[in-house]
């Protein structure tokens, strides 16, 4: 009887299967608003897949290495001077290595990618909206529906005053999620332009794609199959395991697309700005000269280049250059960088304070570390200030859990990335209009192991779920166009 009831219950969830992938998107739009909601939502589709494809996922090598890395963490844990906390400390991991295996499975084409960047980016209006309030018209407010279902608390000023948060806790947190939705919702008003020019779309007209000239390659409209309302299934570019449903994206003939990408792209540099983090400044513009050497955009390379420089040169340079540069360069910036808009900071507040001491810390244990969630406690004890981390994430994972948990993690996570760039540089099955948005989630990648080296992002929730869904999206298209490469070498 049981059994019957259990058969039933899988039955039941592997007949979701159909609509996990709008699942997930849908998580992916209310995460900002709703943690918990899109956690519930992404748990969801994380057993439905598991459940559908468990076979296909316990095959993977990247997840037997996250297993492994799964009981190192919790032997690390056992060895804790405070077990309690290092083991509720493993939930900012545990949990989100099933999700990446989940959904590495879920995520295989380069159009779930685009419908990923696409909710991403109309996901961040709304909390950019609300944090310009906050910032420039002086809202606030707390508002709750069932306590954590839907809690926003929006602090006039911001947090730190003067420093846009919107909903986040922080302005950092802030920033390192505006970094990565800019990335990606760049990318996105890349591959609008380069098809705009290359199909005299909108009344633009130029030689950004490439034409069929003696045997060249031209974009075709399935290049960007998000931007057509075709309801047949595109067999070359399915959304998910079940076929490619009409697109929510307007019809590419339109100029909406292109319009919306521009303001909303504006408005998260706007947004990131303010939130006046000097490493999300230094990652959006990192990643403006990454797509501009990916497109061959020399001037603007050059321009970019020169207005880093002079900021660079306001901020740095001996008092008589320094001078000079800031009649140009507003002080927002050049003090900022600088720290002379934050005088007299307690030396434990620097990063390169917190930065030795976590090393020294890591020496001391340098097998087991001193247990998950230590580190404020210790660091508490010895410089007297409260801080719920070092500002590094792979020093953390060293202080905390030893250097062979650290290392595989890095290990793992170079893999990755390797594995994704050698992909993008080889793959023979990779069109060029889908190149541009794979290149997109390789460069968010980057941006987050940069932002997690002078921060932790795996506190806040929504930017920890966030980051392992990009992981498990690049990983997926790895898998299959891998896959593809090795099938066709075999039949060569």
């Amino acid at each position: 009887m049981l059994g019957a009831s259990l058969n039933k219950v899988f039955d039941y969830f592997k007949s979701r299967w159909q609509s996990s992938w709008n699942y997930s998107l849908w998580a992916l739009l209310i995460f900002p608003l709703s943690p918990l909601v899109g956690a519930v939502t992404v748990g969801f589709v994380s057993l439905i897949t598991w459940l559908k494809q468990s076979r296909k996922i316990n095959r993977r090598p990247i997840n037997w290495g996250f297993a492994i890395l799964s009981v190192l963490l919790i032997v690390s844990a056992g060895f804790a001077q405070e077990k309690t906390a290092a083991f509720l400390g493993l939930f900012n991991f545990l949990p989100f290595f099933l999700l990446f295996a989940a959904h590495s499975a879920l995520i295989q084409t380069f159009a779930q990618l685009r419908q990923m960047a696409w909710a991403l980016v109309i996901g961040s209006m709304p909390v950019v909206i609300i944090g310009l309030g906050q910032l420039f018209l002086g809202w606030s407010f707390k508002f709750e529906i069932l306590w954590v279902v839907l809690s926003w608390t929006v602090r006039p000023g911001g947090n730190p005053p003067g420093r846009i948060a919107s909903f986040f806790l922080h302005a950092n947190t802030f920033a390192a999620y505006l970094t990565i939705v800019f990335i990606l919702g760049l990318g996105l008003w890349l591959e609008q332009w380069v098809w705009g020019i290359g199909h005299g779309a909108w009344g633009i007209r130029g030689r950004g794609a490439k034409e069929q000239r003696g045997g060249g390659e031209r974009l075709s409209t399935t290049t960007f199959p998000l931007l057509s309302q075709s309801p047949v299934p595109n067999p070359h570019y399915p959304l998910s395991p079940e076929g490619a449903p009409p697109s929510p994206v307007p019809n590419s003939q339109s100029p909406a697309p292109f319009l919306f990408l521009t303001v909303a792209v504006i408005a998260d540099f706007i947004a990131l700005i303010f939130t006046n983090s000097r490493n999300g400044w230094a990652i959006a513009i990192f990643a403006c000269l990454a797509y501009a050497l990916y497109q061959g955009w020399r001037i603007l390379v050059g321009g970019v280049t020169a207005i880093v420089s002079s900021v660079i040169l306001a901020a740095f340079a001996p008092s008589p250059v320094a001078h000079i540069f800031r009649w140009v360069v507003p002080a927002f910036f050049w003090a900022r960088l600088n720290d002379d808009m934050y005088p007299n900071r307690p030396v434990a507040l620097m990063r390169k304070t917190q930065w030795e001491f976590a090393w020294s810390l890591a020496q001391q244990h340098p097998l087991t570390g001193w247990g998950l969630r230590s580190f404020s406690t210790l660091y508490n004890a010895k410089m007297q200030i409260p801080l719920g981390h070092p500002h590094n994430l792979f020093l953390m994972l060293s202080a905390e859990t030893g250097f062979l948990n650290a290392l595989l993690f890095c290990g793992l996570l170079a893999w990755i990335l390797i594995t994704g760039v050698r992909l993008l540089q080889k793959s023979k099955y990779i069109n060029t209009g889908d190149r541009l948005i794979f290149f997109s989630y390789l460069l968010a990648f980057v941006g987050w192991i940069l932002l997690n080296t002078v921060d932790v992002t795996l506190f806040d929730f929504r930017l920890n779920a966030l980051s392992w869904l990009i992981l498990a999206a690049i990983c997926g298209v790895i898998d299959r166009y891998s896959q593809k490469d090795k099938l066709a070498s075999h039949q060569n």
